[in-house]
């Protein structure tokens, strides 16, 4: 802020990118309006004028509540969603600007007959009929996929059968989340969720850089980072919420961070001690770490590893509470038990922490199915596949030879990706923003995202409907039998039933029947405009509003909108005299606290019984190999993403795709920053430039995942310099 008399100017000293990752936070959190969410303004309409949804980020596994906000048929916006126990006031770029992809033009928005770049849109009727008439009495193999809800994935298992179910993971991917689920069922281990991180006093992070894979996460871990701060003010009777003198007490003082991770982190500033190995030695030292918790003597280990580990275990036993945060990222299931085993020895103080890599990987977990590899290990007839691009799971020539021996690849998504382009038959799948579903966080938490709006309310010709609806249609077609699925709470009722693990879900939001004084829950704040108008090129006379019968929500501003709606209802916050987000203290039992009736969400885990505690075992050595290589994950909060990069918004955001090389292996292949190397990893076969980093463990080249063509990462690689 610069001032001179009377005139202020608002603004940077200088301009660039903000380097934070939760910088658009800034839109909501200042007060004067002096920062604006540019892919707002680029299409502009004032925020009461906006249709609004209770939602769930689909960005990654932490399960973010958001409110996205809808006007002419395009997302236009979207704000945090407060959550007591989950992001509170705090969303990550990922997941306020990486929504863009809804808006796409060439996203399939009616079913498609097709066969290589032809494309030909047809009627519901008539692809549904060409469906039913191609696989009646086939052998039909049905894939699923972690960005799909519980209820299209279930509704997939039904038409097809359990055993000719894949959950569309690689035997990789599916055996790491089915361990992450396994490990938090263990009698014994504690699994916070999001806020309650922010109250531990002691980190250990083993394998995950959590700002590129679960970033709100590792916000909640730089607020653990200040713990010791609040500690020293509170002992001069300062309370925590005087930021500045809280700071100037503590000076440098932070609560003890520990990361060992394939590369140096973000959070690297906020490390008590930062270790960069390979995916198997990180393994081994948390392993370590756990023998010295439990007092057990240290061996495989030179000494510098040996008095690193008894350090970071003295100071883990010393904490009141001690966290272990680890993950799926770096594609090792040791790191994972390794993080378990210094949970279990640490006692019941301890937390344990697992990222996993989507939205509902987690309930895909706890629903089961066969893996890809499983799946096209079968014969069949035909494939059905839900939402999930098949060439981001598993090698091309892997993909392409099983869909081969496919007559017939009938493909749902709401994006034009590499697996739509290779089926005959498309039909148009709803996305978060156009449908109803239930996904499953990392901790566990089960929790609903609503439609935020009709499509066919604006343009009458599209078919975008959820998947389930799509699958159940099918299902009743070829069976012969009569619609049994009419809403939501039907789906989530025969899920319930039939999956003992997943019966809490009924209890995530009110179903459809519930009203607040009679009424149902208003979509549009009390000031929506303009709504008359806004058909009026297709014709004069105004329809009724599209009903919605999936939820206790209504397209209209004629509706309940107060502090009474429950907390999975809540589609936007606005009270009396409080238009911006501030308004959330008016739906919170204290200011910051919770929200009044309990935050959104059920904890599964919680719910389920416990499995007995069991002991892990520490991996062998890998042996380096001067001969060749291996990969090793590199991700990118924006570029990782599937759909992130596919929003126009978001392109400046994404980096060049390189192989990164640490400096001692550059110096072992005489390369330098952008020169080029082939990387041939089984039949694939990578040519990109090169980044030298400082740190990575020697022997390994970092793969960007999401960027490059999708490879085995279990196998040692060849390298040659140049195409």
């Amino acid at each position: 802020v610069y001032a001179n008399a009377s005139r202020v100017y608002f603004g940077r000293p200088e301009s660039g990118t903000l380097e934070s990752e939760f910088s658009g936070n800034l839109t909501e959190v200042c007060p004067t309006g002096v920062f604006t969410d540019k892919t707002h303004s680029a299409r502009y309409n004032r925020k009461w004028d906006m249709q609004y949804a209770p939602s769930v980020c689909q960005g990654c596994s932490s399960g973010c509540n958001i409110s996205p906000g809808e006007r002419y048929g395009e997302l236009r916006r979207v704000e945090n969603r407060f959550n007591g126990e989950v992001n509170q006031y705090f969303l990550c770029d990922k997941g306020r600007f990486g929504t863009g992809y809804v808006n796409r033009e060439d996203r399939p928005r009616q079913p498609q007959f097709r066969n290589g770049a032809s494309v030909e849109t047809i009627s519901v009727d008539t692809a549904l009929d060409t469906i039913i008439a191609k696989v009646q009495g086939k052998k039909v193999l049905g894939i699923g996929s972690p960005r799909a809800s519980l209820e299209s994935n279930f509704a997939l298992r039904e038409l097809v059968g359990q055993d000719n179910y894949s959950t569309g993971l690689s035997q990789k991917e599916q055996n790491l989340v089915e361990l992450a689920a396994s490990i938090m069922q263990t009698e014994g281990i504690y699994n916070p969720g999001m806020r309650e991180i922010e109250d531990y006093d002691a980190v250990l992070i083993l394998g995950e850089d959590l700002t590129q894979t679960a970033p709100r996460m590792a916000l909640s871990v730089r607020q653990a980072a200040k713990n010791k701060a609040k500690e020293m003010a509170a002992e001069r009777r300062t309370p925590d919420w005087l930021a500045e003198p809280v700071q100037r007490i503590a000076q440098d003082a932070k609560s003890p961070i520990y990361i060992l991770a394939a590369t140096q982190t973000r959070l690297a500033d906020v490390a008590t001690g930062e270790v960069v190995a390979s995916p198997n030695d990180i393994a081994r030292l948390g392993f370590a770490i756990a023998a010295a918790v439990a007092g057990d003597v240290i061996t495989g280990l030179d000494d510098d590893a040996k008095a690193f580990a008894q350090t970071i275990a003295d100071t883990l036993k010393a904490a009141k509470k001690p966290l272990v945060i680890s993950g799926t990222s770096l594609q090792e299931a040791a790191i994972m038990e390794a993080a378990a085993q210094v949970a279990q020895n640490l006692g019941e103080n301890a937390g344990l922490t697992l990222t996993v890599p989507e939205v509902n990987s987690m309930g895909l977990a706890i629903l089961g199915g066969q893996s890809l590899e499983q799946a096209f290990a079968q014969d069949y007839d035909a494939v059905i596949v839900v939402e999930n691009d098949l060439y981001r799971r598993l090698p091309a020539a892997q993909v392409d030879a099983a869909l081969a021996k496919a007559q017939d690849v009938i493909v749902l998504d709401h994006a034009e990706t590499a697996t739509v382009q290779k089926a005959n038959i498309v039909l148009s799948a709803a996305s978060f923003a156009e449908g109803d579903g239930t996904v499953v966080s990392q901790e566990g938490r089960a929790q609903r995202f609503f439609q935020v709006y009709d499509p066919s309310y604006y343009k009458p010709e599209l078919a975008i409907k959820e998947s389930w609806r799509w699958l159940h249609a099918l299902e009743t077609g070829l069976k012969g039998k009569a619609i049994s699925w009419t809403v939501l709470d039907d789906v989530i009722e025969s899920v319930a039933k039939n999956i003992p693990a997943l019966e809490a879900i009924q209890d995530v939001a009110p179903d459809a029947g519930f009203r607040v004084h009679g009424l149902k829950v208003a979509r549009e704040p009390r000031r929506y405009s303009g709504r008359t108008a806004m058909r009026a090129p297709l014709s004069i006379h105004e329809p009724k509003q599209p009903t919605d019968v999936d939820s206790a929500l209504t397209f209209s501003m004629e509706g309940y909108v107060g502090n009474q709606t429950p907390s999975a209802l809540v589609p936007f916050a606005w009270s009396a005299g409080w238009n911006s987000p501030q308004a959330w203290n008016k739906f919170q039992d204290n200011v910051g606290g919770h929200l009044k009736g309990g935050d959104s969400g059920i904890r599964l885990f919680d719910r389920l019984a416990k499995r007995p505690a069991r002991s892990y075992v520490a991996p062998a050595p890998v042996l380096a190999n001067p001969e060749s290589f291996r990969l090793i994950p590199m991700h990118h909060i924006f570029a990782s993403g599937e759909f992130t990069v596919k929003t126009p918004a978001m392109e400046t955001r994404i980096p060049e795709a390189v192989f990164a090389v640490g400096t001692q292996d550059a110096q072992r292949l005489n390369v330098q920053d952008g020169q080029t190397i082939t990387v041939q990893a089984g039949e694939t076969s990578i040519v990109l430039p090169v980044q030298v980093i400082e740190y990575l463990p020697t022997g390994y080249i970092g793969y960007p995942i999401g960027l490059a063509p999708t490879v085995s990462l279990a196998e040692p690689v060849s390298v040659a310099v140049g195409v």
